[in-house]
């Protein structure tokens, strides 16, 4: 199962192989694990630290995340959210209500842990505590070429017929696999646990506020007796970013409460062009830079396009050569670009419309009524903003006007935003509205337009 990498090569005899290893135990590893281990293929599961940990994330399960759970999957759900209130840097709050649930919110500990207990119960065999370094496909550690070899920190090797990298926005086998990125976010998060009192106030609705940057935005999400509260702006802002955590948490009223987690961490979004696989190597969710690029939502990302990577890496693993493994590779990217692919070219379109005008956005989700429900579908997974554009004539219409002069043709949101140079050729290494009233005096208001 593993060997030692040496000079003399590896004993492919003497040493066993797995058919699908995968990369990272987090929502796209873990659906790739189980997706993997569910069709009957021998999987092992790698994951660098010990669970459950924590991961800097808003937590919200929208409609298509719930709707790629395992079979028997039970949300730990720590809040039902059926109200939003909007406001633009602070100003002209508003919020929207629905009788149905918009979305839920988890804590990412408790949700991950639970994914891969799934993948456990399916058959996927989980290493924790292990540190991947790189993967080769050819070399002294690869005992053939229908191999891929996996190296640990410890100098340990992990063969397997395919392998799937679900470990991160600083995603090493993303490197491997050369993907490019065009746009870099830098989101700031706190865990605030508050009063009773303060828990009341916010149960049942989330805050979005669109920040003072351009594409920035921050959010209050509450579970329980914790207020999960972030902000996320374009990478290169950070003193600003910084501000706007500051003097958000402090126009809430929560200065005076400490947080028990303070975390940063920057999300990735692929260019159009970027790959997806190399050789018997695919990459998935965070890994290969599958996110909503407007409001760069990845937990849906990571668990559909890691259900889609263990069901091609199965068929990868059985592949008997090089033109086989390539060719299921490329059914894979596929199958990624017709659904999430268009997804993330509509979510660019609207990133770049919200950097320039954002009381335009916050003007239309909060006085339109059609806008609202289109928002509402859309979290509650019955709708698609992809499948949205593309099937309804007003809405492609409306958004083809918005963008007339915004220019998305290269990269995700404007070319190389948040990017260096470095950094565009590969990754670092490491529903039914029934009330509308402001958020503080219940009165409606109008808000601005700019």
């Amino acid at each position: 199962m593993i060997a030692p990498a040496g000079a003399d090569g590896v004993d492919a005899e003497n040493t066993e192989i797995w058919d699908v290893v995968v990369v990272g135990a987090g929502p796209g590893g873990a659906s790739a694990a189980y997706a993997a281990a569910v069709a009957g293929r021998r999987v092992l599961l790698l994951e660098k630290s010990e669970l459950p940990r924590y991961k800097t994330c808003g937590g919200g399960i929208i409609g298509p995340s719930r709707d790629c759970l395992p079979p028997g999957f039970e949300l730990p759900l720590q809040d039902r959210v059926h109200a939003v209130t909007f406001s633009l840097d602070g100003r002209f709050a508003r919020t929207r209500r629905s009788r149905k649930m918009l979305f839920g919110l988890i804590n990412r500990p408790e949700f991950d842990a639970q994914l891969v207990e799934h993948a456990q119960k399916a058959g996927a065999e989980l290493r924790t505590g292990v540190t991947v370094t790189r993967v080769e496909q050819h070399g002294p550690a690869v005992p053939d070429r229908r191999t891929v070899a996996v190296v640990l920190a410890d100098g340990e090797t992990v063969l397997a017929r395919a392998v799937v990298g679900a470990d991160g926005s600083a995603s090493r086998i993303g490197a491997h696999v050369g993907v490019k990125l065009g746009q870099v976010d830098l989101g700031l998060e706190a865990e605030i646990p508050v009063p009773p009192s303060v828990a009341e106030d916010w149960k049942g609705r989330v805050l979005i506020d669109w920040g003072p940057m351009p594409g920035s935005y921050g959010w209050v999400f509450p579970k329980g007796d914790t207020l999960t509260v972030g902000v996320i702006s374009a990478r290169g802002e950070g003193a600003a970013t910084k501000r706007y955590m500051e003097d958000f948490v402090a126009r809430l009223g929560l200065s005076g409460f400490e947080p028990t987690v303070s975390s940063g961490h920057l999300t990735r979004c692929r260019t159009d062009d970027s790959p997806l696989s190399r050789g018997r190597v695919l990459v998935c969710g965070d890994a290969a830079g599958l996110l909503e690029p407007w409001t760069r939502e990845g937990i849906s990302y990571a668990l559909r396009s890691g259900r889609l990577a263990g069901e091609w890496a199965v068929r990868v693993a059985e592949a008997n050569d090089a033109v086989d493994a390539r060719r299921q590779a490329l059914n894979y990217a596929f199958a990624i670009k017709a659904g999430l692919g268009v997804e993330m070219a509509v979510g660019r379109r609207m990133l770049a419309v919200f950097e320039r005008r954002p009381g335009l956005l916050h003007a239309t989700l909060t006085g339109l009524r059609p806008a609202w429900n289109a928002f509402a579908d859309i979290t509650r997974g019955s709708a698609t903003l992809g499948g949205m554009v593309r099937s309804n004539g007003m809405a492609r219409r409306a958004l083809e006007m918005l963008d007339k002069r915004m220019d998305t043709s290269s990269g995700v949101g404007p070319a190389g935003r948040g990017v260096g140079k470095a950094e565009r050729s590969a990754p670092e290494a490491e529903a039914e509205a029934d009330t509308d009233t402001d958020a503080k005096t219940g009165a409606p208001e109008a808000p601005e337009v700019v």
